[in-house]
């Protein structure tokens, strides 16, 4: 019997066309010289494409299996025929996914050590330090490393009416006001001197490898406890847990995500939404108000960038209900600015470097656009920041000693100032009695110069209250009723940058 010759190339090509498609997925056209021109679509029964072993399929392609239904026919848009998804059903596939890709792609992250100049001093929050000299490099490491570090969480319980259980990709916002009014609080309950007792700086040996070590005035203890140096100081027994505690994922915690959303919808906004620096600053006013915990702290925000002296000190007395006798009290003032148009205008970036360098400065809830940082100092044309962006498993906060390295960061990043976006909210802490007028003489030289009169203030220290210039009290006006749902068979319009960071 004849031997069977070989398949020619051209029949194998077509073969090929005809079984897997243009696409790669199964069936789809009969392999004839028109089989490219014909529809994309594939037919009834046909299973969605799949991305090769060993590849991480895009965020389209996986959108496409997802919506893909039982019997593998991709769900209907619009119009015709029954059997389709209901709305809520789609949408809370859609959520799942969203937060299913958001987890792998702000999981992991590249830590490139940061470069910084020796010849130029580090502003951190009210503090200079000399990199020049190496004691005073990895002080400042020990001072970064112990500010509260508050980034994107998954595997917390869900947000209440939603499937949300992590707010990777949306909530970078929530996260970096939590990490201004942590410093606030840390500020207030334990002090500007305190550090971490576990911050040891990461530095660079000889060899090129990394390794803890303790700052210089370190001595240990017999039982193997380090014991701080002059000018550090401890936090009493179970403070430092406590104030992480209250920005626990969690429904019960004061300052957690699920807390924050609650308050959001007042403003019109829900889980998943892109929140502005703004929005966030009325929130967290709220969130403190609502707080029996911080009875001696409250938190003013401005109005039309004006800070009234007068409702500052009213809300320095507190109110009776609220007040403990003995109790500290101070208030933290946010500002909400925009600093030029679509981008940052250069003559505002000298005062903000002042702003930054007053020792009542808690930071700035900022960022670059649809990217938000938390901005905690400067060098040179440089600003320092902590990011949210960065998806870390849920931690219990709940069980004893629960682990607090997760909370801190001992990175430090940098970003070139004209890349910071104009809108942005500003603050600071201020104590009761003359921390307070230190303040607002502090804002009124840095925001006013004598050098520079004739120029515009990024905002403005008045005398009196709001009402005496024919503004209603803060917290009176009623919240902006939320946004009309999109009309069916059209999808909401994607929020601009302008609409993401400024109110």
């Amino acid at each position: 019997m004849p031997a069977r010759s070989p398949t020619p190339a051209w029949a194998r090509r077509r073969f090929r066309r005809g079984a897997l498609g243009k696409d790669g997925g199964a069936g789809g056209g009969d392999g004839g010289p028109r089989s490219r021109s014909r529809s994309r679509s594939r037919p009834a029964g046909s299973a969605p494409p799949t991305a090769p072993p060993g590849t991480r399929p895009s965020p389209r392609a996986a959108a496409a299996a997802m919506s893909s239904g039982p019997s593998g026919q991709r769900r209907r848009r619009r119009g015709g025929g029954g059997g389709g998804t209901p709305p809520g059903a789609e949408e809370g596939a859609r959520g799942r996914f969203l937060s299913a890709w958001n987890s792998v792609r702000y999981g992991w992250t590249v830590r490139p050590k940061t470069h910084f100049s020796k010849l130029s001093p580090l502003h951190l929050l009210g503090r200079t330090y000399r990199p020049a000299a190496d004691e005073e490099l990895e002080r400042f490491q020990r001072d970064f490393s112990s500010r509260l570090w508050l980034t994107y969480r998954r595997g917390f319980p869900a947000l209440a009416g939603t499937p949300w259980s992590t707010d990777c990709g949306w909530g970078c916002m929530l996260r970096t006001a939590q990490m201004l009014l942590a410093q606030g609080l840390v500020l207030h309950l334990l002090g500007r001197d305190w550090t971490w007792s576990e911050a040891l700086p990461e530095v660079e040996t000889a060899a090129g490898s990394r390794r803890a070590r303790e700052p210089p005035g370190w001595t240990r203890d017999p039982p193997g406890q380090a014991q701080d140096p002059p000018g550090w100081t401890r936090d009493p027994p179970g403070q430092h847990r406590a104030i992480v505690a209250w920005f626990a994922d969690h429904p019960r915690a004061p300052f957690g995500i699920h807390r924050l959303v609650e308050l959001g919808r007042n403003a019109g906004k829900k889980a998943g939404d892109w929140y502005g620096p703004s929005i966030v600053a009325h929130i967290l006013r709220r969130a403190v108000e609502t707080c029996p915990e911080t009875g001696g702290l409250s938190v003013y925000v401005s109005q039309d960038c004006t800070v009234y002296k007068g409702d500052v000190a009213g809300l320095v007395q507190g109110d009776a209900e609220r007040t403990v006798p003995g109790q500290r009290r101070a208030v933290v003032v946010l500002v909400p600015v925009r600093l030029g148009g679509e981008s940052l205008n250069p003559v505002y970036v000298d005062c903000v470097k002042e702003l930054l360098r007053l020792k009542s400065c808690v930071g700035i809830i900022g960022g670059k656009p649809r990217h938000s940082l938390y901005f905690v100092g400067f060098q040179d044309d440089f600003l320092l920041y902590l990011d949210p962006h960065y998806c870390q498993p849920f931690v219990d906060t709940s069980r004893e000693n629960f682990p607090l390295q997760s909370f801190h960061c001992s990175s430090p990043r940098k970003m070139a100032f004209g890349k910071m976006d104009p809108s942005c909210t500003i603050g600071f802490y201020a104590a009761a009695g003359p921390d307070l007028d230190e303040l607002c003489s502090d804002l009124t030289r840095v925001l006013t110069p004598p050098s520079a009169p004739e120029r515009y203030p990024i905002f403005t220290v008045a005398e009196g209250q709001a009402q005496d210039h024919g503004l209603e009290p803060l917290g009176s006006r009623p919240p902006p009723p939320p946004p009309p749902p999109p009309r069916a068979g059209k999808r909401p319009k994607k929020p601009s940058a302008d609409e993401f960071v400024f109110l």
